[in-house]
């Protein structure tokens, strides 16, 4: 009974996606843009990412919201490797950062260069436990 609230879920936050898709698709065409919104200026530099994340979100969704109990299921060393492999995605970032002293603000916010090291470690640790524990699988 449990699932079938998350399916129900997962319809209702689709519809949500899809709207917001509409809403900026439409204050773009507008020209609407830049815009505040609870403190974040959504510039024109934004939308297409934000497009390709909600068409991307959506098809996720939907894809839970509609297919029920066909969802075939992950293996869990298909899944550690993959965890692994974005866990060491962001642990570059991370580190690329940290090297390169690139600013980062978010709504305001100046993200000081420790935070990367922390994030760093902390993802290169998640990575390589990712790893182990699908090597050990394998055996």
């Amino acid at each position: 009974m449990r699932h079938q609230r998350l399916h129900e879920l997962a319809k209702f936050a689709a519809g949500l996606v899809a709207g917001d898709f509409i809403a900026i698709l439409w204050m773009w065409s507008q020209k609407m843009f830049p815009i505040m919104f609870l403190g974040i200026k959504m510039t024109t530099d934004v939308v297409a990412p934000t497009l390709i994340f909600d068409v991307a979100l959506l098809i996720i969704l939907i894809h839970y919201g509609w297919h029920a109990g066909r969802t075939p299921m992950m293996r869990e060393r298909a899944y550690l490797v993959t965890a692994g492999i974005v866990f060491a995605v962001v642990s570059l970032a991370h580190l690329a950062r940290s090297f390169a002293g690139i600013d980062l603000v978010i709504a305001g916010w100046a993200v000081p260069i420790w935070l990367s090291w922390i994030g760093t470690a902390a993802t290169a640790y998640l990575s390589y436990m990712s790893f182990r524990l699908a090597m050990r699988m394998r055996d």
